[in-house]
């Protein structure tokens, strides 16, 4: 089952937006940067729709991001994409004090700005983007927290957090502590992005703390190697578990009861 994301009203309102100008923007060069590793799968799908709106808009789309995910490269790619002076730069907030001085920096230079994904609507209008497109991750830690009480009232849980440094993250996983009552403390683990460190981190997680009732990824890069941790100490099935995102493995896991839910932000509407 798949709790739908707040973000869709605005993606659609934007697609409006975007629809009634699509003739003054024909020939317009525009980049999009992110804050995701080449290694993160979830984002093969953005540069897919971005790839299908070159074609339907007449408009090249450049998309850039840090191959290791590491911030203070992506604030150095924005920085050298403004000084290519593009129609607009599209960018994820994944860190508001280390991003937002480079965003602000490109509007200054006249440069229209979106930020998505990752962030705020908040943090957004204080770079003095357009907009923000994407949903508010505490909101929906805190949403997701709420059904996993109504559904299995865990007293304690693991947050297997895959991008510890994307600030989008961390409020994923304080948004569910607060949804079930509990405080984050060491319940969230930097579990890193490779699948075998991810898998046993999680499994020594559950080793030394045998009462954790609920497990929640926050997505394709951590929600794999958990599957495959539960699968190996006997509790996938038995634990209740929630993701954000989706892939094939996490919809396989819905259907073998693995997964409780996906949280998923349409990442195709975002591009």
């Amino acid at each position: 089952m798949k709790i739908k994301s707040y973000f869709m009203a605005t993606a659609i309102a934007a697609a409006t937006i975007l629809s009634a100008t699509v003739a003054s923007a024909e020939g317009e060069r525009f980049v999009f940067v992110s804050h995701a590793p080449d290694s993160d799968s979830w984002w093969n799908t953005i540069k897919t729709s971005l790839s299908e709106v070159e074609g339907q808009l007449g408009v090249t789309v450049e998309y850039r991001n840090p191959p290791t995910g590491d911030i203070a490269d992506m604030a150095r790619i924005i920085e050298q994409a403004a000084a290519t002076n593009p129609d607009g730069i599209v960018a994820t907030i994944a860190d508001f004090d280390a991003l937002s001085g480079p965003l602000m920096d490109a509007i200054a230079r006249g440069i229209p700005v979106i930020t998505v994904n990752s962030g705020t609507e908040e943090e957004s209008a204080r770079i003095g983007a357009m907009m923000h497109i994407g949903q508010p991750e505490s909101l929906a830690g805190r949403k997701a927290g709420e059904r996993a009480m109504a559904e299995a009232s865990p007293g304690s849980f693991l947050c297997v957090n895959h991008y510890i440094t994307n600030s989008a993250s961390v409020d994923r996983c304080a948004g569910f502590a607060e949804g079930i009552g509990v405080e984050l403390g060491s319940q969230m683990i930097d579990s890193g992005q490779d699948p075998a460190e991810i898998k046993n981190k999680v499994l020594a997680y559950l080793a030394a703390n045998p009462e954790t009732d609920a497990v929640l990824t926050l997505g394709p890069t951590s929600a794999g190697p958990t599957i495959e941790a539960l699968k190996e100490n006997g509790l996938a099935g038995d634990i209740y578990f929630g993701t954000f995102d989706l892939s094939a493995e996490i919809s396989d896991g819905i259907k073998e009861d693995i997964i409780s839910w996906a949280i998923d932000q349409q990442p195709y509407y975002q591009g």
